[in-house]
């Protein structure tokens, strides 16, 4: 339904369709100024369930005055009496009494639809939408997830892993894990552990091809490259080494170039986080490591609200309380 602002028509349509409450209360709420009119009902209700405007007054903490003005505007915009008062008594008129109804119904959703509010956002529940890097998402965030879906029957979680970094409110994120230095925003950035960078190959590439010692000698060597990787930021070691050859193996995803690494393929650079075990275990061996770039900030990042939901509370406890930055 089209939402109108024209006040007599939509108070009108209000009182002659009172037995079709879902399309009176949209059209209500959906009129201008809709919230001052909502006030103007619950003063109305009270005038005619306390008996009085004085009574009224003091039960909603206004001024008998301002009860009165609040009643008027309502009857100004039905066009007609919804009350009939003398000094002495006060009781509704037929359109008063239908109004006086429906106001009460209209009072009653509007309440419960707070309420509503109210318990989503005291209980951990619902669906969240989070985006991180691939390799971080792969290697730590996904391994811990399933305790904190434990913890929290009642909550879904979308989890998006790209190595670009996603809009958190043109796409409707919760939170976004993102790699790097950021700039200014009017969002909530919390630092998480540095996000570092390693450079390796396995055993037996090394044994037929030598050990690089400088990055110069990588010019001589087999590479597997990054696909996001620009002819900028390819092997980067605080200064560009030229003259490197066109890579082996490129690939948008590390897993497939740590496979083949460890099969002897040629050099890898990517995260740390995804070599991490493979480097501990003998299965790569790290070279050029006074060369290693240094390691980039990593921040967990959401939106500024003071009244977050329950759900993203828990959320952001469980990141901060695993990969905060110590």
């Amino acid at each position: 339904m089209k939402c109108t602002s024209h006040k007599v028509e939509v108070y009108y349509f209000f009182l002659v369709n009172n037995n079709r409450n879902k399309t009176v209360i949209i059209s209500f709420l959906c009129s201008v100024a809709a919230m001052d009119r909502l006030k103007s009902m619950e003063v109305f209700v009270a005038v005619v369930e306390k008996g009085s405007f004085v009574a009224a007054a003091n039960a909603l903490d206004l001024s008998a005055v301002m009860v009165t003005k609040h009643v008027a505007a309502l009857e100004r915009r039905v066009g007609v009496k919804l009350l009939n008062r003398t000094t002495r008594s006060l009781g509704l008129t037929e359109i008063g009494e239908h109004y006086y109804q429906q106001s009460r119904q209209i009072l009653e959703l509007f309440a419960q639809a707070n309420d509503s509010t109210e318990l989503m956002r005291a209980t951990v529940r619902g669906s969240l939408k989070i985006s991180a890097p691939m390799a971080f998402g792969t290697e730590c965030l996904a391994p811990a997830l399933p305790e904190f879906l434990a913890s929290y029957p009642e909550v879904q979680i979308d989890l998006e892993l790209s190595s670009r970094n996603a809009n958190l409110v043109e796409e409707g994120l919760d939170a976004v894990i993102r790699v790097g230095h950021l700039s200014d925003s009017s969002l909530i950035a919390r630092p998480l552990r540095t996000y570092g960078t390693a450079i390796c190959a396995s055993a037996a590439y090394l044994k037929q091809y030598g050990t690089p010692q400088t990055p110069d000698e990588l010019k001589y060597h087999h590479l597997l490259d990054y696909s996001h990787w620009t002819s900028q930021t390819r092997w980067r070691f605080g200064e560009r080494v030229s003259d490197l050859p066109m890579s082996r193996l490129r690939s948008n995803n590390g897993n497939v170039l740590k496979q083949a690494a460890m099969a002897g393929v040629g050099v890898l650079m990517q995260a740390e986080v995804l070599v991490r075990e493979e480097l501990n275990d003998g299965r790569l061996i790290p070279i050029l490591q006074d060369y290693w770039p240094p390691a980039r900030p990593m921040h967990l990042i959401y939106p500024k609200d003071r009244q977050h939901s329950q759900k993203l509370t828990s959320f952001i406890d469980f990141v901060m309380a695993r990969f905060r930055l110590e």
